[in-house]
């Protein structure tokens, strides 16, 4: 087997707890759902993922074709901070433990440009990157295989000795097929014996210890 030197991670639900919702605690909560299902936040979202439009223009479109719900979108983008609600458990205590043993650490992430600002704030360990390749800023988003081979050449990553980590199966699928080794995250111990199945050497899940404050 081919040493492993790289761990890619993605964000969202695999470091740091995602919830969009979340910036919607203040409003009634039907009208939110209406405004999930109805509007199609989860196709916007992608959009503003892969950078199509900044949020500005793509605000715009909406207030001309569904006016009743571009007010929502201001909304999340000012309450944001909400949608973030802390590490993923035990998630800095690994990204720690990969860094003390060596390993190339990346992010590759769909973040809209406009809010990526907040990542870290809300999950430290994703300063821990070596570096971090943000969809919204580059114009491509997951699983598009060209924002794996733009990850790669911008970092001089060797698929062959990397591990892809995202808990989004077409993106896990989408890494594989470009011969990375692609992993789909469930929870951080299951990662761990991923990774010691690899011939990365960090502790086992069940036996793992969190560091102070990781999970929440």
């Amino acid at each position: 087997m081919t040493a492993i030197d790289t761990v890619v991670y993605d964000f969202g639900n695999v470091l740091v707890r995602w919830d969009p919702r979340g910036a919607f605690a203040v409003l009634d909560p039907a009208e939110v759902e209406e405004f999930f299902t109805a509007f199609d936040f989860a196709a916007f979202n992608h959009r503003q993922d892969a950078g199509l439009l900044p949020f500005a223009e793509a605000r715009a479109e909406v207030a001309a074709a569904f006016p009743r719900w571009a007010p929502f979108l201001d909304t999340y983008l000012e309450r944001y901070p909400g949608t973030l609600l802390g590490p993923v458990e035990g998630s800095a205590a690994l990204v720690a433990e990969l860094r003390d043993l060596g390993l190339r650490l990346y992010g590759l992430t769909n973040w809209w440009a406009e809010t990526f600002e907040h990542a870290e704030p809300a999950a430290p360990a994703i300063g821990l990157m070596d570096g971090v390749v943000v969809s919204g800023r580059v114009g491509l988003a997951k699983p598009d295989p060209e924002i794996f081979r733009h990850l790669a050449a911008t970092f001089r990553i060797d698929p062959e000795r990397a591990v892809f980590v995202d808990d989004s199966p077409a993106n896990v699928a989408a890494a594989a097929a470009l011969g990375f080794h692609a992993v789909r995250f469930t929870t951080t111990a299951a990662l761990r014996d991923a990774l010691r199945d690899l011939g990365v050497g960090v502790r086992p899940g069940q036996d793992a210890s969190e560091a102070p404050g990781d999970a929440q």
